[in-house]
C-alpha cells in the first residue's frame, strides 16, 4: 500500500503561504511605527468588515468570546436576566452569558439545520427573558427573519453568534446584520482567522457602538477616565494586519469551502449517513462540513487509521455540562442525539477532490 500524507482538519500551512510575504513585509512597517494597540490597522479593518457586513459600525476586540460577552453587556443584561441559547454548540455562547451574571436557558435545536427555532424559542421565554442568541452553527444561518419577528413580539434583543459564519447570507443579506448585535471570531481556524485569538462586535446602532467602544477598553472613552468598569479586549495591530489581507480573499475561501461541501455530497452519496441540509435562499459558507451517522466513532476511528482527522462538533450539549450543573436540566431530545452521531470531516478552501475522495473511500469502508 503506497504511502499517503495524511489530510488535517485545516491546512493552515498551506492557506497564510501565499500572504506570507506581504504579512512579512507589513509587519516590518508595525514594527518600524511601533503602534500596536487601537491603530491603523485595527481601525481600517473595522471599515472594512462594517461595509462587507453592510453594518454601521464594527469594532475589534480579544476574541469572539469576549465579542459575546460585551454585547450583554452593552444591552445592559446582568443578574436576574435571562438569556436563551441553543444547547448545541460551543460553550462559549452560554458561558459569555454567565460572565455577565445572567443566566443561560438552553434550548433544543433543529434536527436538520443545527439551529434555535422560533417554535422552541418561544416554549422557553418567560418573564425574565431578555435576549436570544442565535448561532449561525457550522456555516448555515439560523432563520433569522422568524426569530426577530418573534423577538419583535416580545420586546427582546438578539445578539448573532457568527463565529463560525462569516459571509453567510440570507437572501443576500449577510448575518451578523440581522441582530441588534452580530459577534465574530478571528480564531486562526474560522473562515477569517488570524495568527492568535481575535474577534469582533458589529452593530448599527450608534449608541451601542459607543457603548461597546469604551466598554472593551477599560470602560474608557477618554484617557485615564473610567466611567463603567470595562474590560481589557482589544484586537491588536498584527491581527489586525493579518486579517486585513485575507479580506479581499474571503468571498474566494467562501467559496472553496463550498465546492469542497459539493465534492463531498457527490463522493458520499449513497451511503447510510445524514449530509448537511440546504436551505432555499440560505447561503452556506460551510465552517465545517459535519455529517450525522449512527456508527459515528467506528468510523472516526477508521479514518484516524488512515491518517485522516475528523473531529466530534460536539460532544456534550451545553444543557449536560458540569459547568451548569447547578440549573435545571434542560429536555433536549434532538440535541443529545446530534451529540452521539455528529462528525465533522477536514474542510478548508485549499482542500483537494483527491482528498474528498479519501475521506469518502474510508468512510465507505468503514460502513462496509
Amino acid at each position: 500500500m503506497v504511502n499517503q500524507s495524511p489530510i488535517p482538519m485545516v491546512d493552515l500551512r498551506a492557506h497564510f503561504a501565499p500572504l506570507r510575504e506581504e504579512i512579512l513585509a507589513g509587519m516590518g512597517d508595525l514594527l518600524d511605527q511601533a503602534h500596536f494597540i487601537l491603530g491603523e490597522q485595527g481601525r481600517t479593518l473595522e471599515a472594512e468588515i462594517a461595509a462587507f457586513l453592510g453594518v454601521d459600525h464594527a469594532l475589534g476586540c480579544a476574541s469572539g468570546t469576549d465579542a459575546l460577552m460585551l454585547a450583554l453587556r452593552a444591552l445592559d443584561i446582568g443578574p436576574g436576566d435571562e438569556v436563551i441559547v441553543p444547547t448545541f454548540t460551543f460553550i462559549a455562547t452560554a458561558e459569555a452569558v454567565r460572565y455577565v451574571g445572567a443566566t443561560p436557558v438552553f434550548v433544543d435545536v433543529d434536527a436538520h439545520f443545527f439551529a434555535l427555532t422560533s417554535a422552541g424559542v418561544e416554549e422557553a421565554i418567560t418573564s425574565r427573558t431578555r435576549a436570544i442568541i442565535p448561532v449561525h452553527l457550522y456555516g448555515l444561518p439560523a432563520d433569522m427573519h422568524a426569530l426577530m419577528a418573534l423577538a419583535d413580539r416580545h420586546g427582546l434583543k438578539v445578539i448573532e453568534d457568527c463565529a463560525q459564519a462569516i459571509g453567510a447570507e440570507i437572501e443576500g443579506r449577510r448575518v451578523g446584520s440581522f441582530g441588534h448585535i452580530g459577534c465574530f471570531s478571528f480564531f486562526p481556524s474560522k473562515n477569517l482567522g488570524g495568527a492568535g485569538d481575535g474577534g469582533m462586535v458589529v452593530t448599527s446602532d450608534d449608541d451601542l457602538a459607543e457603548r461597546l467602544r469604551g466598554l472593551r477598553n477599560h470602560g474608557s472613552w477618554q484617557v485615564y477616565h473610567h466611567d463603567v468598569l470595562g474590560y481589557n479586549s482589544r484586537l491588536d495591530e498584527i491581527q489586525a494586519l493579518i486579517l486585513r489581507a485575507e479580506l479581499p480573499q474571503l468571498a474566494d475561501y467562501n467559496g472553496g469551502r463550498r465546492q469542497a461541501a459539493a465534492w463531498y455530497e457527490q463522493h458520499l452519496s449513497g451511503l447510510d449517513l445524514i449530509l448537511p441540509a440546504r436551505r432555499e435562499g440560505f447561503h452556506h459558507v460551510y465552517h465545517q462540513f459535519t455529517i450525522q451517522v449512527a456508527e459515528r466513532d467506528r468510523v472516526k476511528a477508521a479514518l484516524q487509521a488512515r491518517g485522516i482527522a475528523s473531529a466530534v462538533y460536539y460532544p456534550i450539549p451545553g444543557h449536560r455540562q458540569k459547568a451548569f450543573a447547578d440549573l435545571p436540566l434542560a429536555v433536549c431530545p434532538v440535541a443529545d442525539a446530534l451529540a452521539t452521531q455528529v462528525l465533522s470531516l477536514p474542510m478548508f478552501p485549499e482542500l483537494k477532490e483527491a482528498q474528498v475522495a479519501r475521506v469518502a473511500a474510508a468512510i465507505r469502508e468503514a460502513l462496509g
